[in-house]
Order: structure tokens, then sequence, then C-alpha cells
């Protein structure tokens, strides 16, 4: 008896210790917005391909470069780690990132995928798409997909800086990637909030990046099983 009641201590002792790791990490959280008057941006003209236009027909296809929530808050933007992540592997998801081409539109408009994490691209619209990546440092992807070619699966192998996805049958259609090795990132909805989770206590950079408007940084110290909260905000250029 004195063996089982031994076992199971240990068994509970071990099980406390994983609660406590992941009770105790530290996060980063806060919120993105634009500061006066925004631009006044027109919808995209899908007028040359008459299918593409067919689809819009009663509701333009939207501008992504700049889009807004209540009280300004931003969407599209990629806040990451840029300096302190911590030293640790992480091995890529098996389960893919899905970039879809559904009514003459990548989506999400800005995604990151992890260095080996499977890329699941779709294409459900039933005509043809050109699914072409502007990286500097990983393998271009340019590859048609016909109308009968639903998916298409792809990889990156370094880590990059976001690079654009387009199509070059539809030049209105724009996707921005981000290649990462790590989980220290957060892309915004359109409530502009952000959060970066599993931090171990310490200083730490943190970037917010825009397509155009570009990037700010700000320096945050982290604390055990509390949140830090930084804000960011952008304005026209």
């Amino acid at each position: 008896m004195r063996m089982m009641w031994s076992r199971t201590g240990v068994v509970c002792a071990a099980a406390l210790v994983a609660f406590g790791t992941q009770a105790w990490a530290g996060s980063v959280t806060g919120t993105v917005k634009f500061e006066g008057q925004p631009p006044a941006l027109k919808p995209l003209d899908t007028s040359a391909d008459p299918v593409c236009h067919s689809k819009h027909k009663d509701k333009p296809l939207p501008n992504e470069v700049l889009v807004l929530g209540p009280g300004q808050t931003m969407a599209n933007i990629l806040v990451r780690v840029t300096k302190g992540a911590p030293a640790k592997e992480h091995p890529a998801p098996a389960e893919p990132v899905v970039l879809t081409q559904e009514g003459c539109r990548y989506a999400p408009h800005v995604f990151a995928i992890r260095v080996g994490q499977p890329l699941m691209v779709l294409n459900p619209d039933g005509i043809l798409h050109n699914v072409h990546s502007l990286p500097k440092t990983n393998t271009a992807l340019n590859r048609a997909m016909p109308a009968n070619m639903t998916e298409m699966e792809t990889k990156f192998d370094k880590i990059e800086e976001p690079f654009a996805f387009k199509c070059d049958i539809h030049p209105w259609m724009q996707a921005w990637c981000f290649v990462t090795d790590n989980p220290y990132y957060s892309i915004t909805k359109e409530d502009g909030v952000f959060s970066i989770d599993g931090l171990d206590a310490g200083e730490y950079e943190i970037s917010a990046w825009h397509e155009r408007l570009g990037v700010k940084t700000a320096t945050v110290a982290v604390k055990d099983g509390e949140p830090a909260k930084v804000d960011f905000s952008f304005s026209k250029k």
C-alpha cells in the first residue's frame, strides 16, 4: 500500500510541475490602432475578368491594404518577438496553414507559417488562378492552378521576413507570408488585439509590421504569470 501511495505522489507531483510551468508562463498583449484620418481606399477593380467581376457585382471587393475596425483598430498587423525569443526548439506543426483563393481574392491577407510546415493552397473558384510567391530567401513558387485543380501543397525551408503572394492572372490578388521558426507571433483581426504567449520572464523587443506603413517596435518586460501590455499605433505617411 505504501508503494501505491508513493507512485501516486510522484505522478501528482509531476502533474503539478507541468501545470505550474504552463501557469507561470508570461505573455505580451495589446492593441494596434490607426491614428488620424484614414485614407479613402477605392474598391478593387475586377472588371478584367467577367467571372471574378460577377462574384462581386452586389458588393465590390474591398481593398485590404488597410482594414479598420471600430475605433480604428487595425487588422492584418503581424506582431512578433524580434529580440529575446526563448532559445527553444519548436518542431513545425503537421497541420497545414491554409491559403484560399475564393472570390478571386487571397484569404487570409496576412499569414504566418513555420519553417517546414505545410502550406495548403486551395482553389474553390472553379477558374484558372496562378500562385506566385515573391520571397528573397526561400524558393519562389510560380504555379498555375487550373479550374480542376482544387488544392496544392508546398513548404518553406528558411525563416524570412514578410513577402508577397500574387496571381499573375488577377493582378489585384495579393497576400503576405511570414516564415518563422518559433510560435512567438500574432496577427490581428479587425479588433486590433494581439497576444503572444509562452514567454519566459525577461525583456523582449516586440515589433508590429504593416505592409505599407512599415514597422513599429517597443521594448517590454515580461514577468512570470503576468501579461505585459504594449499598444502600437500607425498613421498615414
